[in-house]
């Protein structure tokens, strides 16, 4: 298995959790699964032309989190029982992405919106819902009339 990585030097985000977040986007995608085995620290640090102990640490931050399994003469591999995100997340993260590229956002600048649509309070998202859904929808009945499902939407006399 080709692992495919990449660091930006000149990003805020630190370059062992750029490796980090790969890795783990990676197995979230289905790439990587259960077993497979990761490029040793020095192959990868090679590979990417950044130190060892960067690796190590994003290696490091990765077993911690249950992802993957270092074990001595065998390597580090995807943990087993680590599975792929469920295919709902998945679906709604490609529609994301494909909708920000077509608004012409960096991947940064996308990211950036995620991050913010996370930081926000669960309440105030609900009401920015609720002010979103269009009135009259099947969703949300008229006031007029809405107690007697028999009269529901009829004009009052």
């Amino acid at each position: 298995m080709s692992l495919l990585l990449e660091v930006d030097v000149t990003s805020s985000v630190p370059v062992f959790e750029q490796i980090r977040l790969q890795v783990v986007a990676h197995v979230a995608a289905g790439r990587l699964a259960p077993g497979d085995h990761l490029p040793t620290i020095r192959a990868l640090a090679t590979d990417l032309g950044v130190a060892a102990g960067t690796v190590a640490r994003a290696y490091r931050e990765l077993e911690t989190e249950g992802v993957v399994t270092t074990r001595r003469r065998a390597g580090t591999t995807v943990a087993p029982g680590v599975t792929s995100a469920d295919a709902a997340g998945q679906h709604a993260a490609r529609v994301y992405v494909d909708t920000a590229r077509a608004a012409g956002l960096s991947d940064e600048a996308a990211l950036t919106l995620v991050r913010g649509a996370l930081m926000r309070p669960e309440r105030e998202q609900d009401a920015q819902v609720r002010r979103e859904r269009p009135t009259g929808s099947a969703t949300q009945p008229s006031s007029r009339n809405a107690t007697n499902p028999m009269t529901a939407g009829a004009a009052t006399p």
